[in-house]
């Protein structure tokens, strides 16, 4: 049997302090969740309260500032405002309130199609289930048997599949034409379907959906010709008639985009005047901070009564200390977080400033995160937890602060030139290509070889990839 011993060991271990970890989280935030996130502390902190003072509030009657004199945590009760007044406003910068309002989902306006229809109460349920298992694009991703299962579990009753399609159809004749569709095909026929009086193309354009979809999808124009026996001219006028329709009904209803997600909220606002640049933080929506007065003169109240406290009166003092070591510390991370974002920020503006004047992509720099940190003397991780989901509003548009870092390629001259210079000549030359027969990736790669640029074709493909072009074949028109 082994023997057991103590012994003392010293160890050196980093630990991150409360106010390091908050910190952190709080730079990873955008604006918006900021924002409530400061709401939620001033709910769960009670000495937390939003900075409402006014001139007069802040002098005394001779006209001087009012100072409190206070021991350790009374010295920062009345902590001054934490955001950088230099940076984030100028003179002509009022506070405006953002009205955020939603409107009518896709599902309820399906739902509420539905309760205008005459039917047995047993298929409005059903159509109204399979109305709550369609995705936001407008599809019936469960196929009927997996509906049938929930429902027997959920709810204890069989439904046959005969009536789940019954309810479908349903589904299928509400507004917008094509939802409910199980995949694209059934999508673009039910759209057909709906129109009256079809013309010869909508015609052949349901005989192509109907008989040679997947030759469609593969672009196999000729093959497809043959089969059907048509000619050119008639199969371009069915493609036209095709490319009319919609793959994602749902977004005909929110105007390509469902109306209550939330707005994108710049972090930063870039003014240009006269050839010069200036920064500011974009804060109109997030309170400033204090500490509510009351608890400071509870604080001092307690510390000059005389007598014996009692242990309620020490609880609460203990409590009302803590609340304060909280808020300041909150305080002081929001004050720091902003010091670190506009820190960085004008380093990006800086090494981009021929970008940020007039917003032409082929002036981006090669950028990556270790260049900021060199210039701002942060670390790489904090620049990455300022740039993820940050933005900055300019006047051509609001830009993610991610698009602004790219790789380097070098030329034949030996220039470093930023990858975006690459996707830019790829998208060109991708435009200008004979539809009939589009480049390649192995030719755009001869192409970009030939201009000085030395990059492989897998390269060129993540690059295509990530421009959302598809393969050459996939290209292809008449």
């Amino acid at each position: 049997m082994p023997a057991i011993n103590q012994k003392q060991v010293l160890k050196q271990l980093q630990k991150l302090s409360p106010q390091q970890i908050q910190m952190i989280k709080l730079l990873e935030l955008p604006t918006l969740q900021l924002e409530q996130r400061v709401k939620q502390e001033i709910e769960e902190n009670p000495v937390l309260e939003e900075e409402q003072q006014t001139a007069e509030e802040s002098t005394e009657d001779n006209g001087m500032p009012k100072e409190v004199s206070m021991e350790e945590y009374l010295k920062e009760a009345e902590t001054p405002a934490y955001k950088s007044y230099v940076n984030n406003y100028s003179r002509d910068d009022k506070a405006r309130q953002v009205v955020l309002f939603e409107g009518m989902s896709m599902h309820e306006y399906l739902t509420e199609q539905l309760s205008y229809r005459e039917m047995p109460q047993e298929q409005f349920e059903i159509a109204r289930y399979i109305i709550g298992n369609i995705d936001d694009d407008g599809y019936l991703r469960l196929d009927l048997q997996s509906i049938s299962d929930d429902i027997a579990f959920n709810y204890g009753k069989e439904i046959d599949i005969p009536e789940l399609e019954e309810g479908l159809r349903v589904v299928q004749s509400l507004e917008p034409p094509g939802v409910g569709a199980r995949d694209i095909r059934e999508c673009l026929l039910l759209q057909l379907e709906r129109r009256s009086n079809l013309t010869a193309a909508q015609v052949l354009a349901k005989r192509i959906l109907e008989n040679c979809f997947t030759e469609f999808t593969k672009k196999h124009f000729e093959k497809i010709m043959g089969r059907l026996g048509i000619s050119e001219e008639q199969f371009r006028a069915a493609i036209e008639e095709i490319q009319r329709l919609s793959p994602k009904p749902g977004n005909l209803y929110n105007e390509g985009g469902n109306i209550a997600s939330p707005y994108v909220i710049p972090d930063f606002i870039l003014d240009e005047r006269d050839g010069e640049l200036m920064l500011r933080l974009n804060s109109y929506n997030v309170p400033e901070l204090k500490i509510n007065r009351k608890y400071a003169d509870m604080i001092r109240q307690m510390a000059h009564s005389s007598g014996n406290p009692s242990q309620e009166d020490k609880e609460a003092l203990q409590f009302v200390k803590n609340k304060i070591d909280s808020a300041k510390w909150f305080i002081s991370a929001i004050k720091q977080r902003q010091d670190t974002l506009m820190r960085t920020m004008q380093a990006i503006v800086d090494y981009q400033r021929e970008y940020f004047l007039d917003g032409n992509e082929s002036k981006l720099k090669p950028m990556i995160l270790k260049d900021i940190a060199d210039m701002t003397g942060l670390d790489v991780s904090t620049i990455s937890r300022v740039v993820n989901s940050k933005y900055v509003q300019t006047g051509f548009g609001i830009i993610s602060l991610k698009q602004l870092f790219s790789e380097a390629m070098q030329t034949d001259s030996g220039e470093e030139v930023s990858s975006y210079e690459i996707k830019n000549i790829l998208s060109e030359c991708i435009d200008r290509e004979d539809k009939r027969k589009p480049l390649t990736d192995e030719a755009l790669m001869e192409i970009l070889n030939n201009m000085g640029y030395h990059i492989a074709r897998r390269t060129v493909a993540k690059y295509r990839e990530m421009l959302g072009i598809p393969v050459a074949r996939l290209r292809k028109e008449l």
